[in-house]
């Protein structure tokens, strides 16, 4: 899901409906989390904009920068269920729930702009222990990686955009129209499944765990964020650090091929690769290939050039 929830309540920040529906986004995320690895460290961190949660995974030692994941729209860090395991293989892993959205962090102060959701991010990443990071960002996710690495690059190793919504190309209009019916809270909850098989290449959603959580996120909880303001190419030309582009060759999330081919010309330091058979829930449809792309491609960059091996999960 990466779409604004429009008809909210008029609360300048994002909140829960009730007390009640807070409890089943609850229920249905530590369920999700369930599936994750063991966590070395829970981190909330205390921001201008509100607190925010970050997890640690402890990876293979000695790997230099960690990587940072941001997930989609009211999916939050139980969305890497599946790509833990094989990025664990790659170094220490840190997910963060976005603040705003779905999730355990808190915002209390209005984000009004992409200058905002920078710098609330820039926060977090200066809070942590590590120099600097291998920054990942899955749809709405990778919007906001590749916002905060256009204005506050300085922490940023290497950036990996992972079918990345406003980014590359523009949302089609049938998808925007689709997601209306889904961000009506009071509509039925099949609604919501529906559009999250949609843009999930059709797959049912019913019985996963992360797909009821981010149903739950959908119905209870009201986002007041701005939307995100589409990257031209002029601007993706100024990012100087190595960017990875891994578009959904079945994304209904934006053209694929008008994706490729703007990432392609636009980035100065940039490796892009398509998956012609994935969807825009590409994460979970191909971790191993995921990893071993990040795991080739941040190694490529790596000061040391010290080799990582990944496993083909």
């Amino acid at each position: 899901m990466t779409l604004a929830l429009p008809f909210r309540a008029s609360s300048p920040v994002g909140h829960w409906d009730s007390a009640q529906g807070q409890d089943r986004f609850r229920a249905a995320y530590r369920t999700a989390f369930r599936d994750l690895p063991k966590r070395a460290a829970t981190l909330d961190v205390r921001t201008d904009h509100g607190l925010v949660r970050v997890y640690r995974f402890a990876g293979k030692p000695d790997t230099g920068a960690p990587l940072v994941l941001l997930p989609g729209r009211a999916s939050a860090s139980p969305v890497w269920a599946d790509n833990l395991p094989s990025l664990l293989a790659i170094g220490d892993v840190y997910t963060i729930d976005l603040l705003g959205e779905p999730g355990m962090s808190i915002q209390d102060r209005p984000i009004t702009g992409d200058d905002d959701q920078a710098a609330w991010l820039h926060q977090v990443l200066g809070a942590l222990p590590e120099e600097s990071f291998h920054l990942v960002g899955l749809s709405i996710g990778g919007w906001t990686a590749a916002n905060l690495a256009l204005r506050q690059p300085a922490r940023i190793e290497t950036l990996t955009l992972i079918d990345p919504v406003y980014v590359f190309a523009d949302m089609p209009l049938r998808t925007i129209a689709r997601s209306l019916p889904a961000s009506l809270p009071w509509l039925p909850k099949s609604w919501r499944d529906s559009f999250n098989s949609y843009t999930a290449g059709g797959a049912p959603v019913e019985d996963v765990p992360v797909a009821q959580m981010i149903e739950a996120g959908m119905k209870h909880y009201s986002l007041k964020l701005p939307p995100p303001t589409r990257i031209s190419e002029d601007r993706l030309a100024t990012l100087d650090m190595p960017v990875l582009a891994i578009i959904a060759g079945r994304s209904v999330m934006h053209d694929a091929r008008t994706a490729a081919r703007t990432a392609e010309r636009a980035l100065p330091v940039g490796t892009v690769r398509t998956y012609e058979d994935a969807s825009h829930a590409i994460n979970g449809e191909h971790p191993g290939r995921i990893a071993k792309d990040i795991a080739d491609f941040t190694t490529a960059h790596r000061a040391n050039g010290e080799q990582i091996d990944v496993p083909w999960w």
